[in-house]
């Protein structure tokens, strides 16, 4: 059976809800607290899982509280964590999130994300032509690199979530199969700012004739779009009372993976993940709202 492989990242979020941020030297009383378990290749991974894909993480945590919390609720998830290895003396990941009215702030601590760098066993191990490969730039890009390489030699299919933006991903394109940046990343990969839409989509036209690697741009309430050999189709969001979108982005890249692991066509995997991703933003924290495929089905109806 196809699976979903993910290499990246695991942290332990903290959001506090507060009404603003503090000035410098200010001291401020927030409201709430909550510990959710986050950073991208766990996001990711728990997206994918949660519609039925069989999932192995690739990653790293300390040997502290929070990577035990962390690690049992992975398993709980139903993915394969046979490759989270413990990295002694260093703390997990963590990502302090400042929840405003309509916005927020994140301040992120890598810890152990950022010794993640032996994989060629573990990919070797994995990886092969008939999984899904899915990666993101929270830990050492020469380990991103080295991983999307190894992946592309098996000959699964890769995707890359260039977030957060690096230049160094142009190095890494031809060994990525699907590349899924948001618009502020594509600008990235442009090298300049885009002034409207028919700009960003005559770009889009520019790049599928340049180059292999397909694109899928997530736009936010912009809906999604994605090119073809001679066209960009947009996919428009659809209207939901918006909590927090923490995770979306993530969401989507994890269902898009295990709905092409799952025989679907890049369109089909697109308009289901777009589903996905305007449904997680309808509740608190990344993970929360992630939904499974009936949930799916039931929304896309």
């Amino acid at each position: 059976m196809k699976k979903v492989v993910v290499l990246g990242s695991i942290n332990m979020d903290m959001v506090m809800e507060t009404d603003r941020l503090p000035k410098v030297g200010e001291t401020l009383l927030g409201d709430t607290i909550d510990y959710y378990v986050g950073g991208k290749g766990a996001n990711q991974a728990v997206a994918a899982a949660r519609i039925g894909a069989p999932v192995s993480l690739i990653a790293k945590i300390g040997d502290d509280t929070f990577g035990s919390k962390v690690y049992q609720h992975l398993k709980q998830e139903k993915i394969d964590v046979e490759a989270v290895s413990t990295e002694k003396n260093i703390f997990t990941g963590v990502a302090s999130i400042f929840k405003l009215k309509e916005d927020n702030a994140i301040v992120v601590l890598p810890g152990a994300n950022m010794l993640l760098n032996e994989v060629d066993a573990v990919i070797n191990e994995k990886t092969t032509a008939q999984d899904v490969f899915l990666t993101q730039l929270e830990i050492p890009l020469e380990t991103v690199k080295k991983g999307l390489a190894l992946a592309k030699e098996a000959g699964a299919i890769t995707i890359l979530n260039p977030a957060p933006y690096n230049e160094s991903v142009l190095e890494m394109l031809p060994f990525v199969d699907i590349i899924t940046p948001n618009e502020t990343e594509f600008e990235g990969l442009l090298g300049r700012t885009l002034t409207d839409p028919e700009e960003l989509e005559e770009e889009m036209l520019t790049w599928a004739k340049t180059h292999q690697t397909q694109l899928i741009v997530t736009r936010g309430s912009q809906g999604i779009s994605y090119t073809t050999a001679n066209d960009v189709v947009t996919i428009p969001a659809e209207k939901v009372a918006v909590v927090d979108t923490t995770g979306a982005g993530d969401t989507f890249n994890g269902i898009l993976a295990a709905c092409l692991a799952q025989g679907k066509t890049v369109a089909e995997a697109v308009r289901l993940a777009g589903f996905g991703a305007t449904l997680s933003v309808t509740k608190l924290g990344a993970q929360t709202g992630m939904p499974t495929a009936a949930e799916i089905e039931h929304f896309a109806q």
